[in-house]
């Protein structure tokens, strides 16, 4: 007879963690700082998103685990091997007060946080191997000390940037087009051989691919464990954070942008059976901005800010909705579009037609 003996079990997943601020009002919440939140990743909706990220990472062969914290939004630091998620992603009361004051919750749903995960952890394997020091990279890639530029004119039809982040991301910056390069090479069943095909971003996913399977089993060269701005040591309370945060999406709304708003409606009135063009935005603006954060990517807190912009100037003008409803979304759509991007012109005429 042979015995065999029994498989240590699985740990037992953590707990969720019991909080005291979970059913505090908003405005009570608010007045809270980050620190007393007392906040971890363990026992989170966070958690097996992670575990998810490792087990991509295994199966493609690396050792690399990215450190990950929680902070006030996404990024990875130089010099860290890992990077920050939003601490809202920890709790679903925090995510809810997030969507309420933000109008979304960025990384909230599953495919969304997968790719934002993946694409930190480039950054982050990029710093802990310091990948963007070789040359090899930059012929690939370009140079890293390029600066960040607020906006950007992306080319829709380009074949030299993979699609992973909303409003071809890629094209952004040098370290942006790495990231969004490696979530696409990582991200399982993604078949980017076959998407990619005749591409020239094809080259790029193989120039990761190798590189990749040549630091795979090496320890990182940068091994720091500092986690900036950790929400245990920020003092600063969630309703500071917000208005930090609203003011950075704020509207640079000018009036000059008042011709292309009246291309769009009309100062005639009519017969007075017109819908004023503020009334028709208070009532169309969700729509309007949730099919601008699609073809933008932008956060729909910016979106939301340009169209009460557009009611004020609107209520001033005295603009009124002269064409039939679906000509009026679509160029509403197009000039909103273009003013949240910041890419407002004088070929205004190519976006509206």
């Amino acid at each position: 007879m042979v015995f065999v003996s029994p498989s240590p079990k699985s740990p037992a997943p953590p707990a969720a963690p019991r909080y005291d601020w979970v059913r505090l009002r908003d405005a009570t919440l608010l007045d809270r700082s980050f620190r007393s939140l007392s906040l971890r990743i363990e026992g989170s909706p966070l958690e097996p998103r992670i575990q998810r990220l490792y087990g991509e990472l295994d199966r493609a062969g690396l050792r690399f685990r990215p450190r990950v914290w929680l902070s006030t939004d996404w990024f990875s630091p130089h010099g860290v091997g890992g990077f920050a998620a939003p601490f809202y992603l920890a709790h679903r009361r925090l995510a809810r007060l997030e969507e309420r004051i933000m109008l979304e919750v960025e990384g909230g749903g599953l495919d969304q946080c997968m790719r934002l995960l993946r694409h930190e952890t480039a950054h982050a394997i990029d710093h802990a191997y310091r990948l963007h020091w070789r040359k090899s990279w930059r012929e690939v890639f370009g140079h890293a000390s390029e600066p960040y530029h607020s906006t950007y004119v992306p080319h829709l039809t380009s074949q030299d940037y993979v699609h992973n982040l909303d409003y071809f991301y890629s094209q952004s910056h040098p370290c942006e087009d790495f990231a969004e390069t490696f979530s696409v090479w990582l991200q399982p069943r993604s078949s980017w051989r076959k998407r990619y095909k005749g591409w020239p971003a094809l080259r790029k996913l193989e120039f990761v691919d190798a590189l990749m399977k040549e630091i795979a089993n090496k320890p990182p060269r940068v091994r720091s464990r500092a986690r900036p701005d950790a929400v245990g040591g920020l003092r600063i309370t969630l309703r500071e954070h917000y208005r930090r945060k609203q003011t950075h999406y704020g509207s640079d709304y000018s009036s000059d942008h008042d011709e292309y708003l009246t291309r769009v409606f009309s100062s005639d009135a009519g017969d007075g059976r017109r819908e004023s063009a503020a009334r028709y935005l208070l009532r169309s603006r969700g729509e309007l901005r949730r099919h601008v954060a699609v073809v933008t990517g932008q956060h729909q807190y910016v979106i939301d800010q340009v169209l009460n912009e557009l009611v004020l100037r609107c209520r001033r003008l005295e603009l009124w909705v002269a064409g039939p409803e679906y000509e009026t979304t679509i160029e509403a759509t197009a000039l909103l579009t273009a003013l949240t991007t910041g890419l407002l012109r004088s070929r205004w005429t190519e976006y509206s037609r």
